[in-house]
């Protein structure tokens, strides 16, 4: 997810250690950009496998590293494992502080969106959409249970921007792109748009 221009999380303290341990590891990882897949690319319209036993560990470790240097470089605050080619269930995101908000770091490896409850209604872009932002309307706050690197299960309650990017990634894992969740008008907009954008060589 890409953004356009707090609710305390369930289980930090277990969340926090486990992310610590990760971003200690990963100081020793060699890193790697990767490419990330445009609107068109047919990994982006399938559900992602689920990660089972062999997938943790070190291998995770190493792909939680290049997608987090991957969305760094792009300027988003969310990248899923379809964007970069890999039909997984998994994603990284990454909300800035705020006076509001503690910084929100995570891995979330075959995310479960548990309960939602709200609405809110914003702005929403995404790294595979380049230059395309649209408004779209998604819950306020959202619990959703994962796994960290390490197959640790943990849940996890936002809101606003997390709970926003959370949702849009976990539609990634199951083959859902943003254009999905708007109107059929806009929908069609936004198509022409990118229509536009693949002939100008933009896309």
């Amino acid at each position: 997810m890409q953004q356009h221009t707090s609710r305390t999380l369930r289980s930090y303290f277990v969340r926090g250690l486990a992310f610590l341990l990760y971003n200690y590891r990963s100081r020793f990882i060699a890193m790697a950009v990767l490419d990330i897949v445009h609107y068109g690319d047919p990994v982006l319209l399938t559900v992602g496998r689920p990660l089972v036993d062999g997938d943790f560990g070190a291998p995770m470790e190493k792909l939680a590293a290049d997608m987090f240097l991957t969305m760094d470089k792009a300027g988003g605050v969310g990248l899923a494992a379809p964007q970069v080619g890999l039909s997984q269930r998994m994603f990284v995101m990454d909300i800035p502080e705020t006076d509001e908000r503690d910084q929100c770091k995570v891995v979330m490896v075959n995310p479960e969106i548990i309960t939602v409850e709200g609405e809110q209604t914003g702005d929403e872009g995404c790294l595979s959409f380049p230059g395309l932002f649209q408004v779209v309307q998604r819950e306020m706050r959202v619990i959703a249970r994962a796994q960290d690197v390490n197959g640790e299960e943990f849940e996890i309650d936002v809101d606003g921007l997390a709970a926003r990017c959370i949702l849009h990634e976990t539609d990634h894992c199951d083959g859902i792109v943003f254009l999905d969740r708007m109107t059929p008008l806009k929908r069609e907009l936004a198509k022409r748009k990118i229509r536009r954008l693949q002939k100008a060589g933009d896309w």
